[in-house]
């Protein structure tokens, strides 16, 4: 499969979500999306992530935006998370991993000289037509939100 760019039709989902049900992208319809990977729960590099997300959560509905992060954690992982820092976006599970490949972030990692398979942090901006208006691969944590915001709000 080749690697998504702008422009193209972002791969509809459903995914079970935290707090229970399930989360797709087609009920966004008219709305934007982030639409943002990340590797683990409760980790420093998601935890600040995912607390600047919240941080913003405001700024994302002032600018009809939803936000959703991805990883392969469990629901009751996503759950702990969620009420842990009191996170304000939804958390949905991928644990077999299908989502992250038609979107291109499960890739080879390298720790420690070890070799694995992992999430890549990464972010998309969908649009209100389910297009990709945006991405953001190899994510750096820090100044982020504030990118992602800007490019939604230009």
């Amino acid at each position: 499969m080749s690697e998504l760019k702008v422009g193209d039709k972002a791969p509809d989902f459903e995914l079970p979500k935290d707090g229970g049900g399930q989360v797709n992208l087609s009920q966004f319809h008219g709305q934007k999306v982030v639409l943002y990977f990340y590797p683990k729960d409760d980790t420093s590099g998601c935890t600040s992530e995912a607390q600047g997300f919240t941080a913003a959560a405001a700024a994302f509905k002032g600018v009809n935006a939803v936000v959703i992060g991805v990883s392969k954690d469990s629901i009751k992982s996503h759950d702990k998370f969620k009420a842990k820092y009191e996170l304000d976006l939804i958390l949905a599970s991928d644990e077999r991993c299908e989502m992250v490949e038609r979107y291109g972030v499960w890739v080879e990692k390298s720790m420690y000289g070890r070799k694995y398979m992992g999430i890549e942090r990464a972010t998309f901006l969908i649009g209100p037509d389910g297009a990709i208006l945006h991405i953001w691969r190899k994510v750096k944590v820090t100044g982020h939100v504030d990118a992602v915001l800007k490019t939604l709000k230009s």
